[in-house]
Protein backbone atom coordinates (compact mmCIF):
# COMPACT_ATOMS: atom_id res chain seq x y z
CA UNK A 1 0.00 0.00 0.00
CA UNK A 2 1.14 3.71 -1.14
CA UNK A 3 1.85 5.91 1.85
CA UNK A 4 1.79 9.48 2.14
CA UNK A 5 2.27 12.55 4.31
CA UNK A 6 -0.21 14.63 1.95
CA UNK A 7 -2.75 13.31 -1.10
CA UNK A 8 -3.63 16.01 -3.14
CA UNK A 9 -6.72 15.00 -4.93
CA UNK A 10 -7.50 17.29 -8.57
CA UNK A 11 -4.72 18.55 -10.57
CA UNK A 12 -5.61 21.68 -11.44
CA UNK A 13 -4.91 25.56 -10.09
CA UNK A 14 -4.94 24.98 -6.75
CA UNK A 15 -4.03 21.00 -6.64
CA UNK A 16 -0.82 21.08 -8.65
CA UNK A 17 0.22 24.68 -6.29
CA UNK A 18 -0.48 22.49 -3.52
CA UNK A 19 1.63 19.61 -3.93
CA UNK A 20 4.64 21.80 -5.22
CA UNK A 21 4.23 23.52 -1.91
CA UNK A 22 4.01 20.18 0.55
CA UNK A 23 7.02 19.18 -1.44
CA UNK A 24 8.82 22.40 -0.51
CA UNK A 25 8.26 22.00 2.73
CA UNK A 26 9.54 18.27 2.92
CA UNK A 27 6.58 15.99 2.85
CA UNK A 28 6.27 12.87 0.83
CA UNK A 29 3.25 13.88 -2.27
CA UNK A 30 1.09 12.45 -4.54
CA UNK A 31 -1.37 14.12 -6.63
CA UNK A 32 -4.15 12.13 -7.91
CA UNK A 33 -5.66 13.24 -11.43
CA UNK A 34 -8.16 11.69 -13.50
CA UNK A 35 -7.22 13.96 -16.53
CA UNK A 36 -4.54 16.10 -17.97
CA UNK A 37 -2.72 18.04 -15.77
CA UNK A 38 -3.51 21.48 -15.24
CA UNK A 39 -7.40 21.28 -14.71
CA UNK A 40 -9.98 23.53 -16.22
CA UNK A 41 -8.64 26.37 -15.70
CA UNK A 42 -5.39 25.04 -18.07
CA UNK A 43 -6.74 23.05 -20.31
CA UNK A 44 -10.22 24.18 -20.90
CA UNK A 45 -10.79 27.82 -19.25
CA UNK A 46 -8.54 30.72 -17.87
CA UNK A 47 -5.48 29.49 -20.89
CA UNK A 48 -6.40 28.60 -24.13
CA UNK A 49 -9.45 30.85 -23.84
CA UNK A 50 -6.94 34.14 -23.19
CA UNK A 51 -5.56 32.52 -26.82
CA UNK A 52 -8.68 32.96 -28.87
CA UNK A 53 -9.25 36.32 -27.38
CA UNK A 54 -5.59 37.39 -28.39
CA UNK A 55 -6.72 35.63 -32.06
CA UNK A 56 -9.47 38.06 -31.93
CA UNK A 57 -7.52 41.01 -30.83
CA UNK A 58 -5.08 40.60 -33.70
CA UNK A 59 -8.67 40.08 -35.76
CA UNK A 60 -9.10 43.59 -34.80
CA UNK A 61 -5.99 44.88 -35.31
CA UNK A 62 -5.99 44.26 -38.30
CA UNK A 63 -9.46 45.30 -39.30
CA UNK A 64 -8.32 48.43 -38.04
CA UNK A 65 -4.84 48.62 -39.31
CA UNK A 66 -6.11 51.59 -41.35
CA UNK A 67 -5.91 54.08 -39.24
CA UNK A 68 -2.57 53.38 -38.51
CA UNK A 69 -1.57 53.98 -41.91
CA UNK A 70 -1.21 50.31 -42.67
CA UNK A 71 -3.27 49.06 -45.94
CA UNK A 72 -4.09 45.76 -45.38
CA UNK A 73 -6.54 44.94 -48.84
CA UNK A 74 -7.07 41.19 -48.19
CA UNK A 75 -6.81 38.91 -45.46
CA UNK A 76 -8.61 35.37 -44.58
CA UNK A 77 -9.10 33.55 -41.26
CA UNK A 78 -8.49 30.27 -40.71
CA UNK A 79 -10.44 28.84 -38.31
CA UNK A 80 -9.11 25.31 -38.04
CA UNK A 81 -5.87 27.06 -37.29
CA UNK A 82 -7.13 29.57 -34.51
CA UNK A 83 -8.80 26.50 -32.71
CA UNK A 84 -5.34 24.48 -33.25
CA UNK A 85 -3.36 27.13 -31.65
CA UNK A 86 -5.40 27.23 -28.62
CA UNK A 87 -5.03 23.45 -28.05
CA UNK A 88 -1.45 23.70 -28.69
CA UNK A 89 -1.17 26.25 -25.98
CA UNK A 90 -2.92 24.12 -23.03
CA UNK A 91 -1.41 21.07 -24.06
CA UNK A 92 2.55 22.67 -23.81
CA UNK A 93 1.52 23.73 -20.76
CA UNK A 94 -0.04 20.68 -19.13
CA UNK A 95 3.40 18.67 -19.73
CA UNK A 96 5.14 21.32 -17.86
CA UNK A 97 3.19 21.08 -15.10
CA UNK A 98 4.22 17.28 -15.60
CA UNK A 99 7.69 18.44 -15.79
CA UNK A 100 7.22 20.41 -12.66
CA UNK A 101 5.40 17.70 -10.89
CA UNK A 102 9.04 15.71 -12.09
CA UNK A 103 11.32 18.19 -10.87
CA UNK A 104 9.39 18.54 -7.32
CA UNK A 105 9.02 14.59 -6.39
CA UNK A 106 5.63 14.86 -6.43
CA UNK A 107 4.25 11.39 -7.50
CA UNK A 108 1.40 11.20 -10.05
CA UNK A 109 -1.73 9.05 -9.92
CA UNK A 110 -4.15 9.05 -12.98
CA UNK A 111 -7.74 7.60 -11.73
CA UNK A 112 -10.92 8.45 -9.99
CA UNK A 113 -10.53 9.44 -6.56
CA UNK A 114 -12.95 8.17 -4.11
CA UNK A 115 -12.55 8.00 0.01
CA UNK A 116 -12.25 4.40 2.07
CA UNK A 117 -12.09 6.38 5.50
CA UNK A 118 -10.41 9.76 6.38
CA UNK A 119 -6.82 8.23 6.20
CA UNK A 120 -7.41 6.17 3.34
CA UNK A 121 -8.67 6.77 -1.30
CA UNK A 122 -8.44 4.10 -3.97
CA UNK A 123 -7.55 5.70 -7.02
CA UNK A 124 -9.46 3.87 -9.86
CA UNK A 125 -8.45 3.67 -13.69
CA UNK A 126 -9.01 1.71 -16.56
CA UNK A 127 -6.53 -0.76 -15.66
CA UNK A 128 -6.39 -1.23 -11.95
CA UNK A 129 -7.44 -0.01 -8.63
CA UNK A 130 -4.53 1.23 -6.29
CA UNK A 131 -5.24 2.32 -2.57
CA UNK A 132 -3.64 5.35 -1.02
CA UNK A 133 -3.20 6.27 2.64
CA UNK A 134 -1.95 9.33 3.51
CA UNK A 135 -1.77 11.78 7.22
CA UNK A 136 -3.43 14.30 4.86
CA UNK A 137 -5.73 15.30 1.97
CA UNK A 138 -6.24 18.20 -0.20
CA UNK A 139 -9.22 17.89 -2.20
CA UNK A 140 -9.21 20.35 -4.95
CA UNK A 141 -11.17 18.73 -7.75
CA UNK A 142 -13.10 21.73 -9.17
CA UNK A 143 -16.47 22.27 -10.74
CA UNK A 144 -17.94 21.91 -14.24
CA UNK A 145 -20.70 23.69 -16.48
CA UNK A 146 -23.79 24.21 -14.51
CA UNK A 147 -27.42 23.31 -16.80
CA UNK A 148 -30.67 24.81 -16.62
CA UNK A 149 -32.38 22.06 -14.63
CA UNK A 150 -34.64 21.29 -17.83
CA UNK A 151 -32.00 21.97 -20.68
CA UNK A 152 -28.86 19.49 -21.09
CA UNK A 153 -25.72 20.55 -23.37
CA UNK A 154 -25.85 18.16 -26.47
CA UNK A 155 -21.96 19.64 -27.44
CA UNK A 156 -23.64 19.86 -31.06
CA UNK A 157 -26.19 22.87 -30.82
CA UNK A 158 -25.96 23.67 -27.33
CA UNK A 159 -22.65 23.97 -25.65
CA UNK A 160 -20.65 24.34 -22.85
CA UNK A 161 -17.95 26.75 -22.75
CA UNK A 162 -15.60 23.35 -23.68
CA UNK A 163 -17.93 22.40 -27.23
CA UNK A 164 -17.05 26.50 -27.61
CA UNK A 165 -13.61 26.24 -27.52
CA UNK A 166 -13.38 23.45 -30.34
CA UNK A 167 -16.19 24.24 -32.64
CA UNK A 168 -15.35 23.12 -36.05
CA UNK A 169 -16.72 26.35 -38.10
CA UNK A 170 -17.54 30.20 -36.94
CA UNK A 171 -21.48 29.88 -36.59
CA UNK A 172 -23.40 32.07 -38.27
CA UNK A 173 -25.68 32.93 -35.40
CA UNK A 174 -24.80 32.45 -31.66
CA UNK A 175 -26.93 33.05 -28.49
CA UNK A 176 -25.71 32.85 -24.87
CA UNK A 177 -26.98 32.78 -22.10
CA UNK A 178 -25.58 34.17 -18.93
CA UNK A 179 -23.49 37.80 -19.28
CA UNK A 180 -20.60 36.73 -16.34
CA UNK A 181 -17.45 36.60 -17.62
CA UNK A 182 -17.67 33.41 -19.39
CA UNK A 183 -20.33 34.52 -21.57
CA UNK A 184 -18.99 37.79 -22.15
CA UNK A 185 -15.82 36.31 -23.54
CA UNK A 186 -17.14 34.43 -25.56
CA UNK A 187 -19.82 36.94 -27.32
CA UNK A 188 -16.15 39.07 -27.36
CA UNK A 189 -14.31 36.16 -29.24
CA UNK A 190 -17.29 35.23 -31.66
CA UNK A 191 -19.03 38.32 -32.68
CA UNK A 192 -14.96 39.47 -33.46
CA UNK A 193 -14.98 36.30 -36.06
CA UNK A 194 -18.04 37.55 -37.57
CA UNK A 195 -20.95 35.75 -35.55
CA UNK A 196 -24.44 37.41 -35.28
CA UNK A 197 -24.01 37.50 -31.21
CA UNK A 198 -27.49 37.68 -29.09
CA UNK A 199 -26.56 37.77 -25.05
CA UNK A 200 -29.61 37.12 -22.58
CA UNK A 201 -29.15 37.67 -19.01
CA UNK A 202 -31.99 37.10 -16.44
CA UNK A 203 -30.51 40.00 -14.21
CA UNK A 204 -30.04 43.66 -14.93
CA UNK A 205 -26.72 44.03 -16.29
CA UNK A 206 -23.38 42.45 -18.19
CA UNK A 207 -21.11 41.00 -15.17
CA UNK A 208 -23.75 41.68 -12.67
CA UNK A 209 -21.33 40.98 -10.21
CA UNK A 210 -19.30 44.53 -10.93
CA UNK A 211 -19.15 48.07 -9.91
CA UNK A 212 -22.79 49.33 -12.14
CA UNK A 213 -21.06 51.74 -13.80
CA UNK A 214 -18.26 49.28 -15.40
CA UNK A 215 -21.27 46.94 -15.85
CA UNK A 216 -23.24 49.98 -17.86
CA UNK A 217 -19.77 51.15 -20.08
CA UNK A 218 -19.30 47.35 -21.25
CA UNK A 219 -22.73 47.36 -22.50
CA UNK A 220 -22.44 50.50 -24.51
CA UNK A 221 -19.39 49.12 -25.45
CA UNK A 222 -20.91 45.54 -26.78
CA UNK A 223 -24.09 47.45 -28.62
CA UNK A 224 -21.76 49.40 -30.72
CA UNK A 225 -20.00 46.49 -31.48
CA UNK A 226 -23.75 45.15 -32.47
CA UNK A 227 -23.91 42.64 -30.42
CA UNK A 228 -27.57 42.42 -28.98
CA UNK A 229 -28.05 42.21 -25.29
CA UNK A 230 -31.46 41.12 -23.22
CA UNK A 231 -31.05 41.89 -19.65
CA UNK A 232 -33.22 41.32 -17.06
CA UNK A 233 -34.66 38.53 -19.10
CA UNK A 234 -35.32 35.15 -18.39
CA UNK A 235 -35.23 31.73 -20.36
CA UNK A 236 -38.15 29.46 -20.46
CA UNK A 237 -37.24 26.88 -23.07
CA UNK A 238 -34.50 25.50 -25.59
CA UNK A 239 -35.64 23.29 -28.69
CA UNK A 240 -33.73 22.02 -31.41
CA UNK A 241 -35.35 22.02 -34.68
CA UNK A 242 -34.19 21.33 -37.94
CA UNK A 243 -30.38 22.41 -37.07
CA UNK A 244 -31.29 25.82 -35.72
CA UNK A 245 -31.95 26.19 -32.19
CA UNK A 246 -34.70 27.76 -30.76
CA UNK A 247 -34.67 29.80 -27.24
CA UNK A 248 -37.66 30.83 -25.99
CA UNK A 249 -37.94 33.57 -23.48
CA UNK A 250 -40.10 34.39 -20.64
CA UNK A 251 -41.54 37.80 -22.42
CA UNK A 252 -42.39 35.26 -25.16
CA UNK A 253 -39.97 36.40 -27.66
CA UNK A 254 -38.42 33.74 -29.75
CA UNK A 255 -34.66 33.50 -30.48
CA UNK A 256 -33.20 31.77 -33.57
CA UNK A 257 -29.53 30.69 -33.66
CA UNK A 258 -27.26 28.15 -35.24
CA UNK A 259 -25.82 27.54 -32.09
CA UNK A 260 -26.74 28.20 -27.97
CA UNK A 261 -23.86 28.67 -25.10
CA UNK A 262 -24.98 27.61 -21.69
CA UNK A 263 -22.78 30.16 -19.41
CA UNK A 264 -25.15 30.63 -16.34
CA UNK A 265 -22.34 28.92 -13.83
CA UNK A 266 -20.83 26.14 -12.37
CA UNK A 267 -21.41 23.01 -10.24
CA UNK A 268 -19.03 21.21 -8.17
CA UNK A 269 -17.34 18.12 -8.90
CA UNK A 270 -17.69 16.31 -5.85
CA UNK A 271 -19.69 12.46 -7.07
CA UNK A 272 -17.18 10.22 -6.85
CA UNK A 273 -15.21 11.68 -3.75
CA UNK A 274 -17.82 9.11 -1.63
CA UNK A 275 -17.32 12.18 1.11
CA UNK A 276 -20.41 10.53 3.20
CA UNK A 277 -18.13 7.83 4.68
CA UNK A 278 -16.23 9.96 6.36
CA UNK A 279 -19.06 12.31 7.06
CA UNK A 280 -17.66 15.78 5.36
CA UNK A 281 -20.18 18.62 5.33
CA UNK A 282 -21.53 20.34 2.73
CA UNK A 283 -23.07 23.97 2.21
CA UNK A 284 -25.55 24.56 -0.79
CA UNK A 285 -23.33 21.31 -2.38
CA UNK A 286 -20.01 22.95 -1.79
CA UNK A 287 -17.38 21.39 0.73
CA UNK A 288 -17.86 23.53 3.70
CA UNK A 289 -14.09 24.75 4.88
CA UNK A 290 -12.93 27.24 7.45
CA UNK A 291 -10.78 29.62 7.16
CA UNK A 292 -7.35 27.28 7.19
CA UNK A 293 -9.18 24.89 4.63
CA UNK A 294 -9.98 22.59 7.01
CA UNK A 295 -13.27 20.33 6.44
CA UNK A 296 -15.62 19.34 9.33
CA UNK A 297 -12.77 16.30 8.91
CA UNK A 298 -9.40 17.68 10.72
CA UNK A 299 -7.23 15.98 8.35
CA UNK A 300 -9.15 16.73 5.25
CA UNK A 301 -8.79 20.07 3.24
CA UNK A 302 -10.53 20.95 0.35
CA UNK A 303 -9.53 24.18 -2.03
CA UNK A 304 -10.41 25.86 -4.57
CA UNK A 305 -13.88 25.61 -6.70
CA UNK A 306 -15.00 22.77 -5.12
CA UNK A 307 -15.24 24.66 -2.07
CA UNK A 308 -17.31 27.79 -3.14
CA UNK A 309 -17.02 31.03 -4.55
CA UNK A 310 -14.87 32.75 -5.28
CA UNK A 311 -14.40 30.27 -8.91
CA UNK A 312 -10.84 31.66 -9.66
CA UNK A 313 -7.74 30.22 -10.45
CA UNK A 314 -6.00 32.32 -8.62
CA UNK A 315 -8.01 31.91 -5.56
CA UNK A 316 -7.68 28.37 -5.80
CA UNK A 317 -3.85 28.37 -5.95
CA UNK A 318 -3.53 31.09 -2.56
CA UNK A 319 -5.73 28.65 -0.64
CA UNK A 320 -3.92 25.65 -1.96
CA UNK A 321 -0.81 26.93 -0.64
CA UNK A 322 -2.51 28.06 2.63
CA UNK A 323 -3.68 24.83 3.65
CA UNK A 324 -0.36 23.34 3.18
CA UNK A 325 1.01 26.00 5.51
CA UNK A 326 -1.73 25.09 7.80
CA UNK A 327 -1.44 21.53 7.95
CA UNK A 328 2.44 21.96 8.55
CA UNK A 329 1.90 24.14 11.59
CA UNK A 330 2.92 27.43 9.58
CA UNK A 331 -0.07 29.56 10.71
CA UNK A 332 -0.83 31.32 7.48
CA UNK A 333 -2.84 34.65 7.38
CA UNK A 334 -6.34 33.96 6.11
CA UNK A 335 -7.53 34.89 3.16
CA UNK A 336 -9.06 38.38 2.55
CA UNK A 337 -11.80 37.78 0.05
CA UNK A 338 -12.77 41.37 -0.60
CA UNK A 339 -9.36 42.07 -1.94
CA UNK A 340 -8.76 39.17 -4.34
CA UNK A 341 -8.80 40.64 -7.73
CA UNK A 342 -11.60 39.71 -10.51
CA UNK A 343 -10.66 39.83 -13.77
CA UNK A 344 -12.89 39.62 -17.37
CA UNK A 345 -10.94 39.27 -20.44
CA UNK A 346 -13.57 40.92 -23.06
CA UNK A 347 -12.95 44.32 -25.33
CA UNK A 348 -12.78 46.39 -23.04
CA UNK A 349 -11.09 44.47 -20.43
CA UNK A 350 -12.65 44.43 -16.80
CA UNK A 351 -11.24 44.13 -13.49
CA UNK A 352 -11.97 45.31 -10.26
CA UNK A 353 -10.64 44.58 -6.53
CA UNK A 354 -12.13 45.45 -3.38
CA UNK A 355 -15.66 47.08 -2.55
CA UNK A 356 -17.99 48.59 -5.35
CA UNK A 357 -19.24 51.88 -4.58
CA UNK A 358 -22.91 50.64 -3.29
CA UNK A 359 -21.26 47.80 -1.41
CA UNK A 360 -19.00 50.41 0.21
CA UNK A 361 -22.21 52.45 1.35
CA UNK A 362 -23.63 49.23 2.58
CA UNK A 363 -21.01 48.50 4.81
CA UNK A 364 -21.46 52.48 6.53
CA UNK A 365 -18.67 53.89 4.42
CA UNK A 366 -18.99 57.28 3.71
CA UNK A 367 -16.77 57.61 0.17
CA UNK A 368 -15.01 59.61 -2.53
CA UNK A 369 -15.34 58.95 -5.82
CA UNK A 370 -13.03 60.06 -8.56
CA UNK A 371 -13.38 58.57 -12.17
CA UNK A 372 -10.55 59.15 -15.24
CA UNK A 373 -11.11 58.18 -19.05
CA UNK A 374 -8.63 56.52 -20.49
CA UNK A 375 -9.23 58.92 -24.14
CA UNK A 376 -7.47 61.67 -21.45
CA UNK A 377 -4.13 59.56 -21.13
CA UNK A 378 -1.32 60.23 -23.92
CA UNK A 379 -0.64 56.42 -23.93
CA UNK A 380 -3.90 54.88 -24.69
CA UNK A 381 -4.49 57.87 -27.93
CA UNK A 382 -1.58 56.39 -29.09
CA UNK A 383 -2.06 53.03 -28.99
CA UNK A 384 -5.36 53.42 -30.47
CA UNK A 385 -7.53 51.61 -27.29
CA UNK A 386 -9.06 54.66 -25.27
CA UNK A 387 -12.43 53.01 -24.48
CA UNK A 388 -13.19 52.80 -20.73
CA UNK A 389 -11.88 54.14 -17.24
CA UNK A 390 -11.06 53.95 -13.79
CA UNK A 391 -12.75 54.44 -10.76
CA UNK A 392 -11.47 54.79 -7.44
CA UNK A 393 -13.41 54.51 -3.90
CA UNK A 394 -12.39 55.72 -1.29
CA UNK A 395 -13.47 56.44 2.77
CA UNK A 396 -13.89 59.29 3.89
CA UNK A 397 -12.72 59.44 7.46
CA UNK A 398 -9.19 57.92 6.76
CA UNK A 399 -9.00 58.38 3.16
CA UNK A 400 -8.37 54.55 2.67
CA UNK A 401 -8.30 52.97 -0.50
CA UNK A 402 -11.59 50.94 -0.32
CA UNK A 403 -12.27 49.37 -4.17
CA UNK A 404 -10.55 50.12 -7.56
CA UNK A 405 -12.86 49.51 -11.20
CA UNK A 406 -11.15 49.54 -14.57
CA UNK A 407 -12.53 49.06 -18.03
CA UNK A 408 -10.41 49.50 -20.99
CA UNK A 409 -6.86 48.17 -22.36
CA UNK A 410 -4.79 46.27 -19.67
CA UNK A 411 -7.41 46.50 -17.04
CA UNK A 412 -6.42 42.71 -15.83
CA UNK A 413 -2.65 44.54 -15.49
CA UNK A 414 -3.26 47.70 -13.81
CA UNK A 415 -5.43 45.78 -11.19
CA UNK A 416 -2.31 44.45 -9.32
CA UNK A 417 -1.22 48.28 -8.53
CA UNK A 418 -4.95 48.27 -6.58
CA UNK A 419 -4.99 44.68 -5.02
CA UNK A 420 -1.76 45.73 -3.37
CA UNK A 421 -2.47 49.12 -2.14
CA UNK A 422 -5.51 47.92 -0.84
CA UNK A 423 -3.23 44.90 1.04
CA UNK A 424 -1.32 47.72 2.85
CA UNK A 425 -4.13 49.86 3.70
CA UNK A 426 -2.93 52.80 2.00
CA UNK A 427 -4.56 56.07 1.49
CA UNK A 428 -5.04 59.03 -1.48
CA UNK A 429 -1.89 60.30 -0.28
CA UNK A 430 0.05 57.37 -0.69
CA UNK A 431 -1.24 57.05 -4.21
CA UNK A 432 -0.41 60.57 -5.03
CA UNK A 433 2.88 60.72 -3.58
CA UNK A 434 3.78 57.89 -6.03
CA UNK A 435 5.44 59.08 -9.09
CA UNK A 436 3.52 57.08 -12.05
CA UNK A 437 5.66 56.98 -15.43
CA UNK A 438 4.84 59.09 -17.98
CA UNK A 439 3.08 57.65 -20.50
CA UNK A 440 1.89 54.83 -19.10
CA UNK A 441 -1.96 53.38 -18.44
CA UNK A 442 -1.10 53.61 -14.72
CA UNK A 443 -1.46 57.14 -14.90
CA UNK A 444 -4.97 56.77 -14.76
CA UNK A 445 -5.42 54.90 -11.76
CA UNK A 446 -3.03 58.19 -10.05
CA UNK A 447 -5.55 60.82 -12.49
CA UNK A 448 -8.85 59.03 -10.86
CA UNK A 449 -7.63 58.98 -7.14
CA UNK A 450 -7.02 62.58 -7.76
CA UNK A 451 -10.69 63.56 -9.28
CA UNK A 452 -12.13 61.79 -6.08
CA UNK A 453 -10.09 64.64 -4.13
CA UNK A 454 -10.63 67.57 -6.59
CA UNK A 455 -7.04 67.72 -7.36
CA UNK A 456 -7.15 65.66 -11.06
CA UNK A 457 -4.49 67.57 -13.61
CA UNK A 458 -6.14 66.02 -16.92
CA UNK A 459 -9.68 66.40 -16.77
Amino acid sequence: MNKFDVVVIGGGPGGYVAAIRASQLGKKVALVEKDKLGGICLNWGCIPTKALLKNADVLNLIKKASSYGIDIDNYTINWPKVIKRSRNISTRLSKGIEFLMKKNKVEVFNGVASFINKESITVKNEDKIETIKSNFFIISTGARAKDFPSIKTDGKHILSYKEAMILDEIPKTLTIIGAGAIGVEFAHIYKTFGTDVTIVESLPNLLPVEDREISEELEKQYRKKNISILTGTKVNSIKVSKNMVETNLENGKVIKSEKVLIAIGVRPNIEDLNLEICNIKLDNGWIKVSETMQTNVENIYAIGDVAGPPWLAHVASKEGINAVEHLSSLNPLPIDYKNVPGCTYCDPEVASVGYSENEAKKQGYEVRVGKFPFRALGKSLASGNHEGFVKMVYDVKYGELLGCHIIGPEATNLISEAAIAINLETTYREVLNTIHPHPTLSEAIMEATADAYDEAIHI
